[in-house]
């Protein structure tokens, strides 16, 4: 069982809290970490290229003329393919281009993230950041006392509604999650990660229950 200290908001260890070897002791394998990498940003990435059909173009719901007696041809919609303004044959549309991996992969490859945050003393836990009022000053002072105030922090909080969320979202440097939502993208990305001491809880007692 792998230990962290929790530290108050002036960098100082005031306890400790027992974590998983599940969770922190994991050999890293590139190549999962490179798929489930692929897999978030393909899921994040969306086709620009699109024309409408005749079904999605304006009007046409007027024969043109009747069937017989013009000398023309049989029209029934000024939308067809081949009028001008009419609809496209068989264009464009958005492209998906995202892809699945197994569930067991994706947690996988985030307890992987994690082991080498904590491998590398990256992975901290605060007793909680307490915020009275939205103030990014004080968010940035409590930065600078753990000592990664010009690193790029992912901060994980229990949920996003409270003054944590307005103190900190202005901070170019520093990513939001929550314990439920963090993901292989934003751990790798960032330098440091920094959980509440709430936050992490909750995210074992996740842990716990996915694996009882």
């Amino acid at each position: 069982m792998a230990t962290l200290d929790i530290l108050d908001l002036k960098g100082s260890s005031k306890d400790k809290i027992d974590i998983p070897d599940e969770i922190v002791k994991q050999e890293v394998n590139t190549n999962i970490l490179h798929m489930e990498v692929k897999r978030f940003l393909a899921s994040a990435r969306s086709g620009t290229s699109k024309v409408k059909g005749r079904s999605e173009v304006r009007g046409g719901g007027r024969k043109p003329w009747r069937q017989k007696g013009t000398g023309n041809a049989r029209a029934g919609s000024t939308r067809s393919p081949l009028w001008r303004g009419g609809g496209v044959t068989f264009g464009p549309v958005p492209r998906d281009y995202s892809f699945k991996l197994n569930k067991k992969v994706i947690r996988k490859s985030k307890f992987m993230a994690l082991s080498d945050k904590f491998n590398e003393g990256r992975l901290m836990v605060v007793s909680d950041f307490n915020f009275d009022k939205p103030s990014t000053k004080n968010a940035s002072a409590i930065l600078d006392n753990l000592k990664v105030g010009m690193s790029k922090v992912l901060v994980v909080l229990e949920n996003l509604n409270g003054n944590e969320l307005l103190s900190f979202r202005n901070m170019p440097n520093v990513l939001l999650t929550t314990c439920r939502s963090m993901n292989t993208y934003e751990i790798l990305v960032s330098d440091y990660m920094i959980f509440t001491k709430n936050s992490l809880e909750k995210f074992l007692e996740e842990f716990s229950n996915a694996r009882s």
